[in-house]
């Protein structure tokens, strides 16, 4: 997460002296790269994933199960042994990598090297993450399980939570009634980041998620477990002030959001414009996913009324003002900002004959002279605003050390920034210095409890986005209707109780799908015979025109509907194949051997049945098992030992030990039997 510098982090009142500073320098800094990379193109496809666990000590005889805060020590371990896992081995074998994140309870694994666009890479993905997993647990204590699992369901309830225990008085960064200081990664950045948002702010920031109303949930609900006379920070009278909201869970701190765990993917593009292109086509899919992967019900030891952690990220970082959020006259502050720096997309930046300016039509402040300098560079009118909409932020974390920087050399200051918009999708300029390309990284999906299940998602992902520029799809609509996606797809059973708005004929005008699978995705035909199939997944295709006569252009509230989970999925049975029939149509272009065909429609079948219901999401899953709890009171609340069993389930679940059909295939092989492979 970010930039771990070595360092001295400057408090709040000191770093906001650096902010046009840091602003006009990390311009500065990007317009070196754009200038040296802005005409790169031939990269071939390179991806990767980040997988994020919560480390989770089990106390079977007290039947507690509490996050262990050994990140560092872990990592230490780890380092060490990866170092030595294969000392005389060929460069190409992928060694994993682990590194720090914001929770002291949490590992974020990568492969090691990005995969390549081979179908051997592809379904090779699955392994990779099992090896990993299993790595790290060999290597942690007995009672130690790295659970992919993305909200620990009892964080920052009264008394013991974690190993060892720490009391939330001396949250000293946050200032929490219920998390403590100890939490966070110790590295100075966190709590200086934590600190600084909230003094940036104004206030500790403010989560309230809609409780579950069960059976004896008292109505109304007011939290009993919020400590509300404490007095030891100036913020503590903020909840009783109206910050906790009746029949709501009350979250104030940032370790309710960074201390969640997901799954994200990065795809280095074949140029610049393809990956603006790829930026705007994965746009509209976030919200579907994030709802087809929903794996987080339960907040601070209750049942809520959501199944997705976004909008709980989203306000765990809101460093926004009063006036700034609208709720005061601007007088101090520049620009009203709808959203949060952690929140979805706000504009499409591809310069695309497709990309019509009504599809932009939410309110984005943008600082207008990083706007006119970006343009006076020679960028255009999108790009410039698209930066010049993240630049509107503050550096909320500055090292005295790096202040100033050779910006030729150094992305540090443009990182800066960039790094700390935390929102659906990422559009990410080559480092300096660097082999490496532009890319896109797409980062709405949780975490699932499965490596099966992650690489399944990967899978489609990416088997999606070669789609997409395959036969040239077009999935634009207006940002507000995806905007509105993103609040339905994190309510409780979303993928089979909302529909969300999609568009209807994703083919481009002028082109039929049988025209865009011939000119785009195979070779040329020899001789009069069938195009030869691709052996791997392509990354450069060729511009598609606009149509000849001229684009011709409905109202944009035609071009969209409201459709179902399974019908954007799977198809209306009509017109619209779906997006697992583009895939499939995509994967039949390729030239894939037997085995691998069968892992991959393995890896589709999930997400199909996923999405017609036939299988149920892990958040759907979860909240079944707690209210089939024998100490479940239909209360709402998840008490420790709710909590021990589940997590226990969950680990036999990955382990392949506990057979669980409504939400996995039957024929799923955990880890218990299969302990992954890296080519070892």
């Amino acid at each position: 997460m970010g930039l771990l510098y070595l360092g001295t982090p400057l408090s709040w009142d000191e770093a906001k002296k650096y902010a046009d500073h840091v602003r006009y320098h990390g311009i500065t800094q990007f317009l070196h790269i754009w200038d040296r990379l802005k005409d790169r193109t031939g990269d071939e496809l390179l991806w990767g994933d980040e997988v994020e666990y919560m480390v989770v000590s089990f106390d079977n005889e007290g039947k507690n199960a509490k996050l262990s805060l050994r990140q560092t020590e872990i990592l230490e371990k780890l380092g060490s042994i990866v170092d030595d896992i294969c000392l005389d081995c060929d460069d190409k074998v992928p060694i994993p990598t682990f590194h720090p994140e914001y929770g002291r309870f949490m590992l974020e694994s990568t492969p090691g090297s990005p995969y390549t666009g081979s179908i051997s890479d592809l379904i090779s993905v699955e392994s990779n993450m099992r090896y990993r997993r299993c790595l790290a647990r060999q290597h942690l204590k007995k009672n130690e399980i790295p659970l992919t699992f993305t909200s620990y369901p009892r964080l920052g309830v009264p008394g013991p939570f974690t190993e060892p225990y720490f009391d939330p008085s001396g949250a000293i960064s946050s200032h929490s009634l219920f998390l403590p200081e100890e939490i966070t990664n110790p590295h100075v950045r966190f709590p200086t980041l934590t600190a600084n948002i909230r003094r940036r702010r104004g206030s500790k920031v403010a989560i309230n998620l809609p409780i579950f109303f069960d059976e004896q949930t008292p109505k109304p609900f007011i939290d009993p477990t919020i400590p509300w006379d404490r007095n030891l920070y100036s913020e503590d009278s903020e909840a009783k002030g109206g910050a906790a909201l009746p029949d709501h869970v009350y979250l104030d701190a940032m370790g309710f959001g960074m201390g969640c765990s997901c799954l994200q993917l990065t795809f280095q593009a074949c140029n610049v414009n393809e990956a603006r292109r790829m930026y705007d086509a994965l746009i509209p899919i976030g919200p579907i996913l994030l709802a087809l992967s929903a794996a987080s019900p339960i907040w601070r030891g209750y049942l809520t009324d959501v199944d997705c952690r976004w909008n709980v990220i989203a306000g765990s970082v809101d460093d926004r003002t009063e006036e700034e959020r609208g709720l005061k006259p601007l007088k101090n502050d520049r620009y009203r900002i709808p959203k949060s720096r952690y929140d979805s997309v706000d504009l499409y930046i591809a310069n695309d004959w497709a990309n019509r300016p009504e599809y932009n039509d939410t309110y984005v402040p943008y600082d207008e002279a990083i706007f006119d300098r970006l343009k006076c560079h020679g960028l255009d009118d999108l790009l410039s605003k698209h930066i010049a909409h993240l630049f509107i932020r503050d550096p909320l974390v500055v090292f005295s050390e790096t202040i100033d920087q050779d910006d030729e050399s150094s992305s540090d200051h443009f990182e800066n920034i960039q790094s700390t918009n935390w929102q659906t999708l990422r559009f990410k300029p080559p480092p300096p210095n660097s082999p490496i390309g532009w890319r896109v990284e797409f980062r709405s999906m949780e975490v699932q409890m499965t490596d099966f299940e992650n690489a399944a998602y990967a899978a489609f992902v990416v088997l999606l986005s070669r789609a997409i520029l395959s036969f040239n799809l077009n999935f634009y609509m207006p940002i507000s209707k995806v905007d509105e996606n993103m609040s339905r797809a994190q309510l409780r059973d979303a993928s089979n109780s909302q529909k969300f708005f999609f568009r209807k004929n994703v083919f481009r005008e002028g082109s039929s799908r049988s025209s865009s699978v011939a000119s785009s995705c195979c070779s040329s035909a020899v001789n009069g015979d069938a195009p030869r199939k691709e052996k791997k997944l392509r990354n450069c295709f060729p511009t598609v025109p606009a149509p000849e006569n001229g684009v011709q252009k409905e109202p944009v509230e035609q071009e969209y509907a409201e459709m179902t989970m399974n019908e954007i999925m799977n198809g209306d049975g009509e017109m619209f194949t779906g997006l697992l029939g583009l895939v499939s149509e995509y994967v039949d272009t390729l030239d894939v051997e037997e085995k691998a065909l069968v892992k991959i429609n393995k890896y589709l079948d999930l997400i199909r049945k996923r999405s017609n219901g036939s299988l149920i999401t892990p958040a759907a899953w979860i909240r079944k098992f707690v209210r089939a709890h024998p100490a479940y009171k239909f209360d709402s609340v998840v008490n420790a030992e709710i909590n021990y069993d589940l997590l226990k389930a969950v680990d036999e679940i990955e382990r392949g030990v506990l057979r669980v059909p409504e939400l996995l295939p039957e024929d799923y092989t955990g880890s218990d039997k299969d302990k992954g492979d890296i080519g070892l």
